[in-house]
């Protein structure tokens, strides 16, 4: 009588004549099959590589690589207020654009270390005032000056946050989010109030200097 040998117990082993190497279990789904080593592997086998290395990525170019880039961005240019312990505050900023108009979005960028988005976190809102040609000191002030940046600057406020007088145009934002980026944060607003002018000259700052806008 010929026996078998079982290579599991229970009901569903499989029968396997004796003499006969035991079958391969089925690979998982999506395995690459193996292949064998060749006559010095005795019928081992090695897994075969998948994919390729991803290829080093080249250095990024310097700060001032980067500024030098900027140079030739043109913008204009705004000061973004809010209130720091009831008191109002805000910086020059060209580092500002709309994200989306469903929902309207803006987006305005800050240091770390910048007391205006000390106070936007407090406070949960801040107004973006566009700056007009004449406002050119406004934006050096708000840029550079120490202490306190609205001492005798005229400004009304909307829901308590300050606006200029004399701006080109203004919006009042809540803050939708926060996002960290290197030594910078991305402030999201949903503006809830825009108020623009007819008579339009704007501050524009390209090449490290204010231009003028000349029709086309």
């Amino acid at each position: 009588m010929t026996t078998t040998a079982s290579r599991h117990a229970g009901a569903g082993a499989v029968r396997v004549p004796p003499g006969d190497p035991a079958p391969a279990a089925p690979p998982p789904p999506g395995a690459e099959p193996a292949r064998n080593a060749g006559s010095g592997g005795s019928g081992a086998v090695r897994p075969v590589p998948t994919g390729s290395p991803e290829p080093a990525r080249p250095a990024p170019v310097s700060g001032p690589e980067l500024r030098e880039f900027m140079r030739s961005w043109a913008t204009g240019v705004a000061v973004v207020t809010s209130r720091l312990a009831g008191r109002p505050v805000g910086c020059t900023v060209n580092a500002f654009t709309s994200v989306s108009l469903r929902p309207p979005l803006l987006l305005v960028s800050l240091a770390r270390t910048s007391r205006t988005l000390a106070a936007i976190t407090a406070e949960g809102g801040f107004a973006v005032n566009l700056l007009d040609r004449r406002q050119r000191d406004l934006a050096d002030r708000f840029a550079t000056a120490a202490g306190d940046r609205f001492a005798g600057v005229a400004h009304r406020t909307v829901d308590g946050l300050p606006l200029l007088d004399g701006a080109m145009a203004v919006a009042v934002c809540t803050v939708t989010q926060l996002i960290g980026v290197a030594d910078h944060m991305l402030v999201l607003g949903s503006p809830y109030r825009c108020q623009a002018g007819d008579d339009a000259d704007p501050a524009v700052f390209f090449g490290g200097h204010y231009r003028t806008v000349s029709p086309a």
